[in-house]
């Protein structure tokens, strides 16, 4: 019943996508989704070097034989970073999948399809999507209002934003923002996804780093303990409400600069509290699908989880037939 053409493109059992986050999404987690199902996906920039992300593809390969990918952002950064090192690295460990998201990433397109690599490029708006797909992308992963991390600046929802999308495009579709249990699942194939990624719902899982205090944090939030910050920059980014993100917004709302907030934003103060638990300093990203996340368990018995409600979802609405439609060939996707 949910086979569909993600699952026959990237070899996966389950239409479930691992989020690429920053700090978390390292070995353990990703090879424990991969293992489980579905498909894991390392964050590139996590890794200081392209030599560190060469050493965690390598730990992972040793914990999965399942396939996985690795996401590359290409947003404004603190920091200059070696985009085409860390292509390198991918290409050269042999790994065949890649997300890219933020700016298009036309210009590593070539690269990339001469390696064999598939590529899900990871968006915010229905043309940005025939964009990707324009310039050969294989999937697209598409962000609803809902999601962490940066969900444009349209503020449209998982609701409307998935079918539109499914509508503008033949490469299959996954639906990203507010997705983290069965009936999640079922609503996004239902509305012309043929995959989910959850990036929240993962943090809280026993393979994901993270102090416990944290992970409590996230089983405590609900829909409305998240914010969105660094809007006047239009680079903006949804987080759990916290001391920190109250600083941000009204240092925002006083006309500050990217720089005065460099202290309060930058990524190492986020690793400080994944790692050290102090919830109050630090910015963590997460989506209002927090408020579905009630406890931790381990990242198999989450997918199974998923995948048991979804059946019986499917089942309880007389759906078990709706999905056969998205079953076109893979080839129609290029």
């Amino acid at each position: 019943m949910f086979e569909t053409r993600i699952t026959e493109l990237f070899g996966i059992k389950y239409p479930i996508i691992q989020g690429g986050m920053m700090w978390i999404s390292r070995a353990e987690l990703v090879s424990a989704v991969s293992n489980a199902g579905g498909l894991g996906i390392l964050t590139a920039f996590t890794h200081p070097t392209p030599e560190e992300l060469a050493a965690e593809i390598k730990r992972t390969k040793e914990l999965t034989d399942k396939p996985f990918g690795v996401n590359i952002t290409l947003l404004p950064t603190l920091r200059p970073i070696d985009i085409d090192g860390y292509l390198d690295t991918v290409i050269n460990a042999g790994v065949k999948i890649v997300e890219t998201a933020g700016r298009n990433p036309e210009q590593y397109m070539g690269r990339l399809k001469s390696a064999g690599v598939k590529v899900i490029h990871k968006c915010t708006a229905v043309r940005f999507a025939r964009t990707a797909e324009r310039i050969g992308c294989d999937a697209i992963s598409i962000d609803g209002f809902e999601c962490a991390g940066h969900p444009g600046e349209e503020d449209v929802t998982s609701l409307v934003l998935v079918p539109l999308t499914a509508d503008a495009v033949k490469i299959p579709v996954i639906a990203s923002g507010g997705f983290g249990d069965g009936r999640g699942l079922v609503a996004a194939l239902a509305l012309g996804a043929e995959a989910v990624n959850m990036g929240t719902r993962f943090m809280a899982t026993k393979e994901a780093p993270g102090h416990p205090k944290v992970k409590e944090w996230l089983i405590q939030a609900s829909e409305r303990d998240t914010m969105l910050l660094l809007r006047s920059f239009r680079n903006t980014m949804r987080a759990l409400r916290n001391p920190t993100s109250e600083k941000v917004l009204e240092m925002e709302k006083q006309g500050a600069d990217i720089h005065q907030l460099e202290s309060l934003i930058s990524g190492r103060a986020g690793l400080k509290l994944l790692e050290g638990g102090d919830v109050e300093n630090g910015l963590l990203s997460a989506g209002q699908v927090v408020g579905l996340v009630h406890d931790i368990p381990g990242v198999k018995e989450l997918i199974d989880r998923i995948m048991k409600e979804a059946e019986e979802v499917a089942s309880r609405i007389g759906a078990q037939g709706i999905f056969k439609p998205l079953r076109k060939p893979v080839s129609e996707a290029q």
